[in-house]
């Protein structure tokens, strides 16, 4: 299981190279901003089209997760769904692959900004959780320390062996950890946008998804 481990808030973590985080002493897998369904609605409201693998490619990373790691608690930390009408328009297929990813398993969905959370999916629907020390929120609050939060899909562009790479990343300081977006096909924040400059403390880390999770001083200014 390739990952980059950190503390926050005493609590040691595992941020992995597919964009989820493990808890180990927890056995708590965290997944942020699934947006599954993106096809389905763009389509829905005349959009650009996308191929319409990215909920199976989705869901296809989650379960490879789970079985890598053995989570009995899931946080989905809001937007699992592109909206409400895309969580209803799955299809059944994928309706019980999640309820199969479900089976035996704790599975918290956070409220987010696009969906209220999947009611007729199972599992519990909450609008935070804390986890002592941890609180999993799905939108950054000032003042916190302890929070994992999502919502911003941060993204990193990094020289690295002579190249600039882009790929999602996470966002870590000593108050905060920002979660990248866990679903395919979901686009991203760069770190040097104003509101994650303000939201993260000058000593931030960016640590960047990939086969081999990167970490690196978050990228600010004019460029990242």
């Amino acid at each position: 299981m390739n990952g980059y481990e950190f503390t926050l808030a005493g609590a040691r973590l595992t941020a992995l190279g597919s964009g989820a985080l493990f808890w180990r002493d927890q056995n708590l897998l965290c997944v942020s901003d699934m947006h599954l369904g993106k096809t389905e609605r763009r389509a829905r409201l005349g959009e650009a089209q996308l191929p319409p693998y990215e909920t199976h490619d989705t869901l296809s990373r989650l379960q490879a997760d789970l079985e890598a790691t053995g989570a009995h608690t899931v946080i989905c930390l809001g937007d699992s769904f592109d909206d409400a009408l895309a969580a209803r328009a799955l299809l059944e297929a994928e309706k019980l692959w999640i309820s199969r990813l479900q089976a035996g398993r704790r599975w918290v969905w956070i409220e987010g900004n696009h969906d209220p959370g999947p009611v007729d999916l199972g599992g519990a629907h909450l609008f935070e959780l804390p986890v002592p020390p941890l609180t999993f929120r799905h939108i950054a609050q000032a003042g916190y320390s302890g929070e994992v939060s999502g919502h911003y899909h941060p993204k990193v562009t990094l020289p690295v062996r002579g190249r600039a790479i882009t790929r999602p990343a996470f966002l870590l300081d000593s108050d905060r950890l920002v979660m990248p977006a866990y679903g395919t096909y979901t686009g991203g924040l760069r770190s040097h946008d104003a509101a994650l400059c303000d939201l993260m403390r000058p000593e931030a880390l960016a640590i960047l998804t990939g086969n081999t999770p990167h970490p690196a001083p978050m990228p600010r200014g004019q460029r990242a």
